[in-house]
C-alpha cells in the first residue's frame, strides 16, 4: 500500500478508516445511557422513617422488598419493583427467589405512616419463607 495517489488504491477504494462516524454514533449511545440510567433505577416511591441508623455498605443487589403506604387497602407488596398480592402469591414468589434462598438476607422499605402490624405482618411472611436476616431500611438524619 503505497501513500501516493491520496490514499486510493488503483481500483478506486479508499484504504483509510474514517473513524469520525462511529465516534458520533458512540457519542450519542453514551448521552442516552447517561440520561437513561437514572431512570431505570427508581423504585416504588416509599417515605421511609428517618433515624440515626448504620448505612448498607453496598445496596446493589439486596434484595429489597417494599411496603407502600397504600398497603392496608390494596394488600400490594413490592419484591424489587414487581408487585405482588399479601398471602400466596407473596410467599410462592419467596419461596422462588434464588437469591432469598440462597442468601436468606433481605431489606424491606416500609412507609413510615405504615401500622406497625402491617410492617410485622410482612416480616412474618418473609422469615416463614427464607429470610433468617431481615433489615429495616431507614433514611439518615440530617
Amino acid at each position: 500500500m503505497s501513500m501516493s495517489g491520496g490514499g486510493r488504491e488503483p481500483g478506486g477504494m479508499m484504504s483509510e478508516i474514517n473513524v469520525t462516524p462511529m465516534v458520533d454514533v458512540m457519542l450519542v449511545l453514551l448521552v442516552i445511557f447517561m440520561v437513561a440510567a437514572p431512570m431505570l433505577q427508581t423504585g416504588v416511591p416509599v417515605n421511609l422513617p428517618k433515624a440515626n441508623a448504620q448505612a448498607i455498605p453496598d445496596d446493589q443487589g439486596k434484595l429489597i422488598v417494599t411496603v407502600p403506604k397504600e398497603f392496608p387497602q390494596n394488600q400490594t407488596v413490592y419484591i424489587v419493583k414487581t408487585p405482588f398480592k399479601m398471602g400466596d402469591d407473596f410467599e410462592n414468589a419467596l419461596k422462588g427467589n434464588a437469591k432469598l434462598q440462597g442468601e436468606h438476607e433481605v431489606y424491606v422499605h416500609a412507609d413510615q405512616e405504615l401500622p406497625y402490624g402491617d410492617v410485622v405482618k410482612v416480616m412474618a411472611a418473609l422469615s416463614r419463607n427464607g429470610g433468617e436476616k431481615i433489615g429495616l431500611v431507614t433514611d439518615p438524619l440530617k
